[in-house]
């Protein structure tokens, strides 16, 4: 008899070892899993920012385009791409970063 109930003990025991173990490894899942949701969500956000920022540099295209005529849009380019100005012109650059 007392091996019987010693064998029962050792099966609960073995069995409660288990189940902690079990416990403990879906605790570290979790946990991983959580920081690639963190991660995720982060990158996410980053993406979302950049399609903003892309829409808001279309958007001025477009508006560019439907209120400007062609040779506005010639000069503004020159302007800004190539840095041409008129002849008399003065440019003044601002060094100071502000």
């Amino acid at each position: 008899m007392a091996t019987k109930t010693s064998r029962k003990q050792n099966k609960s025991i073995l069995l409660r070892i288990l189940i902690v173990a079990f416990c403990v490894y879906m605790f570290v899942s979790l946990v991983g899993l959580y920081g690639e949701l963190c991660s995720g969500r982060d990158a996410l956000a980053d993406v979302q920012d950049e399609i903003s920022d892309t829409q808001a540099r279309i958007d001025e295209r477009n508006d560019l385009l439907q209120n400007s005529t062609e040779e506005e849009l010639i000069e503004k380019a020159a302007r800004e791409r190539l840095g041409f100005v008129y002849p008399n012109e003065r440019v003044y650059v601002d060094k100071s970063g502000n």
